[in-house]
This record gives C-alpha cells, sequence and structure tokens, in this order.
C-alpha cells in the first residue's frame, strides 16, 4: 500500500527547505493555463523574462497548474514544455510547485484546445478554465484518464529536484462562476460529492509512482472571511488536511486571521504551506502579512506576478465593481515591463528573502 508520509519525515524534508517566498504563476500573455501550456501559445519568451524578473526581486519559489486537456492532446510536446520550464525556473533560482488538477472554471466554459477567448474586459480572471473540467470530474467512468494523466505526470518527473511539491488539486468542488450567468452552477452539490471521492484516488495514483516530492491538496473554504473560527470544517478540506503529506491552504484574510489558522493548522505536526494569499481590498497584504509567514517558516505564495490578461489585478465581482481604473490592486506586484505595483513591498520581499 502506498503511504503517506509520517509527520516526523515531513518535518525532515521541511529542514533541508529554504523558507519559501513565491508566487503563483501564469504570464502575463496567457488567459488561463491552456493558452500558457499550449505549444502554439507557449510564450517561452515572455517566460523568461518574467522569472529572472522574480530572481531579481529575491523571489524563490512559484506554483503554477498544469491543464489535462493539453496532456490528453499533446501529451509529449506538454512534457517537453514542462521541462523547459523547470529549467528556466532552476536557472533563476526557483524551485516549483505543479498543480494537477483544478476546478475553478470560473469563465463556465469546459477547457478547450485551441485559441482561448479574449478576456471579459474589466472582470477579474474571466476566462479562467478547469482541468479536466467540470464535465470530467463529473463522470467517474472517465476518471481512467485522470489516473492516467496524474500517474505519467508525477512518474516522469518524480525524481525532479526542480520540483518541490505536487499540488494534486486547486480548490476541489470550487463551482463559483465570475461571468455573466452562472453556467454549471447546477452541479454545485454534484461537483463537491464527485470532488471529494476523486480527492482520495488522487492521492492514491500519485503516491503509487513513488514520488521524492512531497503531495499536498490545500483546505480552501473559510465561510466568514472576518471570522476564520470555522475555517477548513467542511469535508473536502478535511480530507485534504488528512491526506496531505505537507499541509497547504488558501486564504485571503488578514494577519490576525491568518495566526488564527495557523495555531490551528500546527496541530497537524507537518510543515505548512500557504499556497494562495494576498488580496488587498480585504486585508490581505504584504507589509503585515509577509513579515507573519516569515518568523513563522510558512512558506507562501501569494497570487500573481505580473498584471496580464488574468487580470487579476482587479478585484473579484463580488468585492467591487468591474472597473478597469482600480488605483489599488487586488493581487499581483509587477507591471508589464517589470516594474514594482508597490517599492515598498518589493523591498520586503528582498529583505525577508535574503536572511
Amino acid at each position: 500500500m502506498y503511504q503517506q508520509w509520517t509527520p516526523a519525515q515531513a518535518m525532515s524534508w521541511a529542514l533541508k527547505q529554504p523558507w519559501g517566498c513565491g508566487f503563483n504563476y501564469l504570464p502575463r500573455t496567457a488567459v488561463n493555463w491552456l493558452e500558457m501550456w499550449q505549444a502554439e501559445t507557449f510564450d517561452i519568451t515572455t517566460i523568461s523574462q518574467e522569472l529572472k524578473w522574480a530572481h531579481e526581486y529575491g523571489y524563490n519559489t512559484l506554483r503554477t497548474n498544469l491543464p489535462f486537456t493539453v496532456w490528453e492532446h499533446d501529451r509529449d510536446g506538454l512534457i517537453a514544455r514542462i521541462d523547459q520550464f523547470l529549467s528556466i525556473a532552476s536557472s533563476n533560482g526557483l524551485k516549483v510547485m505543479l498543480t494537477l488538477l483544478d476546478d475553478c472554471a470560473f469563465s463556465g466554459d469546459e477547457p478547450f484546445i485551441g485559441q482561448q477567448k479574449p478576456p471579459v474586459p474589466g472582470v477579474h480572471n474571466s476566462q479562467g478554465a478547469g482541468s479536466p473540467g467540470r464535465a470530467v470530474v463529473l463522470s467517474p467512468e472517465r476518471w481512467p484518464q485522470i489516473e492516467a494523466y496524474v500517474k505519467d505526470i508525477v512518474g516522469y518527473f518524480r525524481y525532479d529536484p526542480r520540483i518541490q511539491i505536487w499540488d494534486l488539486y486547486n480548490e476541489p468542488g470550487n463551482s463559483g462562476v465570475f461571468v455573466g450567468e452562472p453556467k454549471g452552477m447546477e452541479y454545485d452539490t454534484r461537483l463537491g460529492f464527485y470532488a471529494l471521492s476523486l480527492i482520495v484516488q488522487v492521492f492514491k495514483w500519485a503516491r503509487s509512482v513513488h514520488p521524492s516530492q512531497p503531495l499536498t491538496v490545500a483546505a480552501w473554504h473559510i465561510p466568514d472571511r472576518s471570522d476564520c473560527r470555522e475555517a477548513f470544517s467542511h469535508p473536502i478540506d478535511v480530507a485534504a488536511l488528512h491526506l496531505s503529506d505537507v499541509i497547504s491552504y488558501h486564504a485571503y484574510v488578514d494577519a490576525p486571521g491568518q495566526r488564527l489558522i495557523l495555531s490551528r493548522l500546527a496541530e497537524f505536526n507537518r510543515p505548512i504551506v500557504c499556497s494562495e494569499w494576498l488580496a488587498r481590498h480585504i486585508g490581505s497584504d504584504m507589509a503585515n502579512t509577509l513579515p507573519l509567514f516569515k518568523d513563522g517558516q510558512v512558506s507562501c505564495y501569494h497570487w500573481g506576478l505580473v498584471q496580464g490578461k488574468t487580470q487579476t489585478w482587479l478585484p473579484w465581482p463580488d468585492i467591487a465593481p468591474h472597473r478597469e481604473d482600480v488605483a489599488q490592486w487586488f493581487h499581483d506586484v509587477l507591471t508589464p515591463d517589470g516594474q514594482p505595483y508597490c517599492e515598498e513591498e518589493m523591498a520586503l520581499v528582498q529583505s525577508l528573502s535574503a536572511r
């Protein structure tokens, strides 16, 4: 049987890692991960430029997602592009967390190969696409395809030191839709039900190829962002936290909320990683939160690097009106020419990551 790492094994692994100061990554020229990874739109020039900027500002790790649909269409090409991406990241001193599955399909569309739709003006992450997509998650008879994908990708790179962590499934059951009519919202309850079962299977499949890197799925449910006491009590989060080698979570909350969450997660006696944070409009900011992560040796990945086609410098639609002239950025830290949105934030990154 394929075993979860013990807390002692996980802590031993963590002692060999530097504190991770990172970001979630899509190049500014990609509207979603399909556009990032397809052969026709794999923008190696922009990726090389942006990861060089990240290195110069002091970052040492990143998280990015892979699209099942591209693997299904062009497996060998995707493997080659992953290898090329890892080489660029490594040359810039960046370790990589790779995410395999993702339920955040904010466009409301099923993922498709080919030219992606342009961003909807003024809308945050308007063309987000799932991996493998809700239709596949909701069809267990198609899960052997997911199994083949997981075993292939993790098996191929299982000893690759450029990959630091495998994030198996981003926000399982997240059926939020940002654009227009809520296509797919009828799947809400069913998606969560199937995603919960799929989490268990994905861990089993990934462990069966014996990767040298730890496995994780992030807990992400916070019912009330102003009160984090009920965070991560959802069955999906409970499963994720109890199956992961390394504890990971998403929390777009202020520093007091982060402290409360971290005190609860410490009970697992495992390394803790915050794989999504930074939402300036709601108090999740650099000045108060990044030093907290550093002091606790909690590796962290804020959302976004460069302002681009995902439009994630704009707030979530339920936070503020859809305007392109919002003075305060929600996510992201660099302009398209590599300049800081906020000089003080980048100085803080440089200072903390250098210690």
